[in-house]
């Protein structure tokens, strides 16, 4: 796994996920394994485990909108990546502040909506404010299917579902969006970045495993890293596709659910490197 020498500042705007396993917690880790330094502005503490998510307290969204404020005012940001957005005033405050503040720096949009368990994490006027306010003009936005049906109001369920919603996705108005097929049945996992003019097409093994708790998180914040860093789209996302492989494939298998992968692989490669114990 390549680390890029450049810091990459990141400030993560999402929600805390009380297993440590999604959210802002799967992001911090995700930051800090590739090399980056995460700051956080966090809008909601859930109590979930593996299981799923039993109850959602949300942040007051002025509260949000000051620690993004003072994040941005003091230390700065290369890359801005947000989660879990609970409300329509949440997502407003966040567009808000985001475009006073930081609307030249490059957004990775992840539009977290339903947690695995299939817990609803945003409301329906939520989802109508994330894309008239905050999907235009990002970075990359990375929807998984049920998010991208939600988005463009479309059947996707086959490859060449996702391949006929690329024009929908396109007109939402972002740079580019990482089409994630995970919800695909077969051996094979595909995701689709649509980047300009450009279709690429990323194809690798599907691990059979239960241990895929927070997997949408943790690949926006290594692209967002990867970005930070000063990687192309492309190879910030090939890079982050990897990160994500290795840590579901060295994944602790905790919980009685969907488990949390092993962010912190790349460090065990370290220490195993300098002969300590990983």
């Amino acid at each position: 796994m390549s680390i890029s020498p450049n810091l990459g500042r990141i400030l993560i705007v999402a929600g805390s996920d009380s297993s440590g396993g999604a959210g802002i917690q799967a992001d911090i880790k995700t930051v800090t394994a590739l090399g980056g330094y995460a700051a956080t502005a966090i809008t909601a503490v859930t109590n979930q485990d593996t299981t799923g998510v039993h109850s959602v307290h949300t942040v007051p969204s002025n509260f949000i909108g000051q620690q993004i404020t003072s994040v941005l005012a003091d230390i700065g940001a290369d890359v801005i990546k947000t989660g879990m957005l609970a409300s329509a005033e949440i997502v407003g405050v966040v567009a808000k502040v985001l475009t006073d503040y930081g609307k030249i720096i490059p957004r990775v949009v992840d539009p977290v909506m339903v947690a695995k368990g299939g817990h609803h994490l945003s409301d329906a006027d939520a989802i109508d404010f994330l894309k008239n306010k905050l999907l235009a003009g990002a970075a990359v936005v990375t929807p998984n299917l049920p998010e991208a049906e939600v988005l463009t109001g479309r059947r996707i369920k086959t490859l060449s579902d996702m391949e006929d919603a690329i024009p929908d996705l396109v007109s939402l108005g972002a740079q580019a969006v990482l089409l994630k097929g995970g919800h695909l049945e077969g051996d094979s996992l595909v995701d689709i970045l649509i980047d300009s003019d450009q279709v690429h097409r990323f194809e690798g093994p599907r691990i059979t495993t239960t241990s895929t708790h927070g997997t949408g998180c943790t690949l926006a914040s290594a692209i967002a890293t990867g970005l930070a860093q000063g990687l192309s789209l492309y190879d910030a996302v090939t890079r982050a596709r990897k990160y994500v492989f290795d840590a579901i494939k060295s994944a602790p298998g905790l919980g009685r659910g969907h488990g949390p992968l092993n962010h912190a692989h790349t460090v065990q490669e370290s220490w195993t490197a300098n002969g300590l114990q990983a």
